[in-house]
């Protein structure tokens, strides 16, 4: 059966429709995996010409088998001496954690503090433990309260890391779940719609999914940089970027349907009413944000590459996924306030018009 032109121009937002639909699919996971490639070092947040950076990268060069020190302290309950059987027993502690996953090397014997009250120990942890690190210490917690008759703790960067990590974890889920629920109210109040306000969010979903991979891909090849701060501020400025170029495409398309019934040639002319807009101002932005390579901190440079790379993916979003979607909605993606010729061509009044 042949294809009349009419039937193609109607083929074209159901594969656009059906190629964002895999771009979120096969590509939306990425959005979490982008702290697989970030870099957190003290170099990330230090200005390229700051002697600290200097002190950072050369001392790369001396460091040969890095560890992560977990420090075990034992204070005995009730305020006694530490020494004797206690010290034999936290030291056969942490000789028993030699070669448990996690554990690099010999565990110290523990030693008693000057004032006798308390025991301290150092266990060597492998640098590269990212989410083991919480259940190494675990094991390393459970041996050391083996101890009879004291309290013990663990100290040192090994715990000081895990300690952050627990803090920040999730943040970049609430970030995006706060930014996602402002802009469904915002959009819930301008548009009076259920339905619109949905669809510009998954749109924006679908453009982050896939500005994230992207970015994986070229951090992994060592193109971009990625650290916490750049992976926070990603999820927002997409999100952000996309909606407000939905709202000026929809703008239009709105226009246009109270101007004549044909969806399509709706859809069309707003295209044409507003892509350059859109552009325009994607273009400035991104151009804005290539101008922080200019900068002399690390994580400001590492933005900006990684900034433009979502700007444009939210224009592409807007300009072929929120188009397609319409075609085949119309006039029901504004349901229950769907334009009406008669009232919003003219020139009428009323609160929410004006």
């Amino acid at each position: 059966m042949s294809i009349t032109p009419r039937r193609a121009l109607w083929l074209i937002p159901v594969v656009l429709l059906v190629a964002w639909l895999g771009i979120g699919g096969t590509l939306g996971p990425y959005a979490g995996r982008l702290g697989e490639v970030a870099t957190n070092d003290q170099a990330a947040f230090l200005p390229r010409s700051a002697e600290s950076t200097k002190v950072v990268t050369e001392q790369r060069a001396f460091q040969q088998d890095e560890t992560l020190p977990a420090i075990v302290v034992w204070t005995v309950d009730g305020g006694g001496p530490a020494g004797g059987g206690r010290q034999a027993a936290a030291t056969r502690a942490l000789t028993s954690l030699a070669g448990a996953p996690g554990v690099v090397g010999q565990t110290s014997p523990a030693l008693p503090s000057r004032d006798g009250k308390a025991l301290e120990g150092v266990v060597q942890l492998r640098p590269d433990l990212g989410d083991k690190l919480p259940d190494t210490l675990d094991r390393v917690r459970t041996a050391a309260d083996r101890v009879p008759g004291t309290t013990a703790r663990i100290a040192g960067p090994a715990a000081s890391q895990a300690d952050l990590s627990d803090a920040f974890a999730g943040i970049d889920g609430l970030l995006l779940g706060v930014a996602l629920a402002t802009v469904l109210v915002i959009l819930l109040l301008v548009y009076r719609s259920v339905l619109l306000p949905f669809v510009i969010i998954l749109g924006a979903v679908f453009a982050l999914g896939l500005a994230c991979a992207v970015v994986y891909v070229l951090a992994d090849h060592g193109v971009v940089r990625v650290d916490g701060q750049v992976q926070g501020i990603l999820s927002i400025l997409v999100i952000g970027a996309a909606t407000d170029y939905a709202l000026l495409f929809t703008a239009r398309f709105r226009e246009e349907l109270a101007l004549q019934d044909n969806r399509l040639t709706a859809v069309r002319a707003a295209l044409r009413q507003s892509w350059g807009a859109i552009v325009a101002s994607a273009g400035t932005v991104a151009l804005g944000l290539l101008a922080l390579l200019l900068s002399d901190l690390t994580n400001n440079r590492a933005l900006g590459p990684v900034g433009a790379i979502g700007v444009v993916c939210a224009v592409l979003s807007t300009l072929t996924f929120l188009p397609a979607v319409l075609v085949l909605l119309g006039r029901a993606a504004y349901w229950p306030a769907r334009p009406r010729p008669t009232a919003d061509a003219g020139a009428g009044g009323g609160v929410w018009r004006r």
